[in-house]
């Protein structure tokens, strides 16, 4: 499936860690303004996938990657490129909250300081404030603001998460499981608050649960075995694959 401007494309993509293959020839363009969800059994590649969109598996000493990944048609893995900027470009929400041990409001200052996105106090406070609201976390937090952000519930640190990921301005955020480790109104917290950012964000999401893919995604990539089986409109997916394990693995004959 192709797109006439997509944000990011993959081009015979493939991972190794060591001498094992992960991800095997992945090619895939990932769309402006839209969730595109990526589902598939444990351990068939999805989040290895999801990590080379912004050089994450760098930090992995035997990992290797090949292939081609551009956004807005750059190479991200080209020599020149600015692996900071990148993943300020190209932020990153993981499947445990991890927010610093710093307050709130530090927590979302911090990407903007190091930038240099702010040149004032009450700069930086805007940028903090409009981040907590577009997480829809501001009433929550907004007299406690130098509380630690560990401090927080579950959902609530995750939110935080998401608010330090857009406070820098991204144009992709890759959310790795965000909602694995919450309760179901946590959860369905998150997914009406990925519905509320998209449109101003292309969004990847990894995700081990279908009723979620098919909730909050309009596209749906399925991965197994290491390998993109299928890619379309999540609606085609889920009711009308054309691939054979597709359909298996959506009617849960495996997974």
């Amino acid at each position: 499936m192709t797109f006439a401007q997509p944000k990011m494309t993959a081009r015979d993509v493939s991972v190794f860690y060591g001498p094992k293959q992960a991800v095997k020839s992945v090619t895939i363009d990932v769309p402006t303004d839209e969730v595109t969800a990526f589902i598939g059994p444990s351990g068939c590649g999805k989040s290895t996938f999801l990590r080379t969109l912004n050089r994450m598996n760098d930090t992995i000493p035997a990992a290797r990657v090949e292939g081609q990944i551009a956004l807005d048609g750059e190479d991200i893995y080209s020599a020149g490129m600015d692996v900071v900027q990148l993943r300020a470009r190209v932020g990153m929400v993981f499947q445990k909250p991890n927010p610093f041990p710093k307050s709130i409001f530090e927590n979302v200052a911090y990407g903007p300081r190091i930038h240099g996105l702010a040149r004032h106090k009450s700069d930086l406070e805007a940028i903090v404030q409009r981040s907590l609201k577009r997480a829809g976390l501001w009433d929550e937090v907004k007299d406690r603001l130098s509380d630690s952000g560990t401090a927080l519930s579950g959902g609530q640190q995750q939110r935080l998460c998401i608010a330090r990921a857009i406070a820098v301005d991204p144009e992709v955020i890759l959310m790795d499981e965000p909602c694995s480790a919450l309760d179901p109104i946590a959860t369905a917290r998150i997914e009406e608050l990925i519905a509320e950012l998209r449109g101003n964000y292309a969004i990847v999401i990894v995700t081990h649960n279908m009723q979620q893919a098919a909730r909050v995604s309009q596209r749906t990539a399925f991965f197994h075995l290491g390998q993109l089986v299928e890619y379309d409109a999540t609606d085609t997916i889920f009711t009308a694959p054309k691939e054979a394990r597709t359909k298996d693995y959506i009617t849960g004959r495996y997974g």
